[in-house]
Parts: structure tokens; sequence; C-alpha cells
């Protein structure tokens, strides 16, 4: 049994605090996009419901980095490397990332109609593992979970009723189980950003 002091009607209540929310965070490309967006003129709250970003956060990037808005009429200044050389790298990015995203679909919906959950991205399994056992029935997910017992620290994707927790909290026992593969794969370095995630 757990005690909880009583409180009075309006009284502040701890245990009545909403869940918070893990933080949203955007790249690079992301927010050079948005300064774009806003040195041509757009509102800042469109930006921020555009791209999910606080509006508080825009502000204060906008005040630390120096936003300007650009007069009515100034042409886009061109890149330090030329329009051509930037439109060739935007095109192998796009290329790129298209491909990356046609293969993970393939691997997330062969996964989806019951396949094998071997190929499936770390990042990516708890969000399958929710979609087969809502959808592929309590035989899968039996086996799903004991498919997920090769890693310890996936025990904690069940309650102690032995039901699959919901896939918001399946990604944050992900990511601070496998916090190192998430900053190797990010490119921050040992030492650097330690609140992060």
């Amino acid at each position: 049994m757990t005690f909880r002091r009583p409180t009075l009607p309006g009284m502040y209540d701890p245990y009545d605090m909403p869940e918070r929310k893990p933080p949203k965070i955007r790249c690079e490309d992301t927010w050079a996009e948005i300064r774009r967006g806003w040195e041509r003129g757009e509102t800042g709250a469109s930006l921020a419901q555009r791209y999910d970003v606080g509006l508080a956060n825009l502000w204060q990037r906008r005040a630390s980095e120096g936003w300007r808005r650009r007069r009515p009429g100034d042409p886009e200044p061109e890149p330090v490397e030329g329009w051509d050389k930037r439109a060739k790298r935007a095109m192998e990015a796009f290329l790129y990332q298209r491909e990356e995203t046609r293969r993970l679909a393939l691997k997330l919906a062969e996964a989806m109609q019951g396949g094998p959950l071997d190929d499936v991205p770390l990042w990516h399994a708890g969000f399958v593992l929710d979609w087969r056992a809502e959808r592929l029935g309590p035989e899968v997910a039996a086996a799903d979970r004991d498919y997920m017992r090769k890693h310890d620290w996936t025990e904690a994707f069940w309650d102690e009723h032995g039901r699959l927790r919901h896939v918001v909290m399946l990604d944050q026992v992900t990511l601070d189980a496998n916090r190192e593969e998430w900053r190797e794969d990010q490119g921050i370095p040992p030492g650097k950003a330690e609140g992060w995630p």
C-alpha cells in the first residue's frame, strides 16, 4: 500500500502531476530550415507547429544565433559552395535517405506481418512488438517475449502481470539501455553533452 498525504481542494499534489514528456530533439538541418523560414518572413508560431518544436526554443535560438529577417526583394544568398554543388549534395542526401527509408519499411513490414524479428532495427523494436501484440494475437506476443529475453534489459518491456507496456515506455527503456549506442550513432563523443540522452 502506498501512503499519500491528504490534500485540500486546489492544493498542490505532486502525485497528480502529468507525466513528463521526453524532450524533443531536432537535428541542426531542421533548425537550419526553421531559420531560413523565419528569415524569409514566416511566423515563429507556424514554424514551431510545422517542425514540432517549442516556440520558446525557437525564440531562444533566434536570439542566440542572431537571426535577421531579410528585407523584401533581397535575393537568396548563394551558398559558399555554389548552387550546383549544393543541389548535388542535396540530391545525394535525398537519394540515400529515400533508399534507407525504403529498406527500413521493408524490414518493418515483414516483421509486422509475422516475420522474424532478427532484422528489426533496435530503435524500432518497441514499435514492432506493440503492433504485433495488438494485431497478431497472444501466441505471437508470447513468442516475441521469449525471443526478446536474449537481451537482459528487455524484461522492463513487460509489467508484473506480463502485459507489454505502452510503446512510449518501450522506446524509453530501449534508449536508456542503449544510451552509448545512441550517442555513437549521433556522433556525440565520450565525455561531451553527458546529459543526453
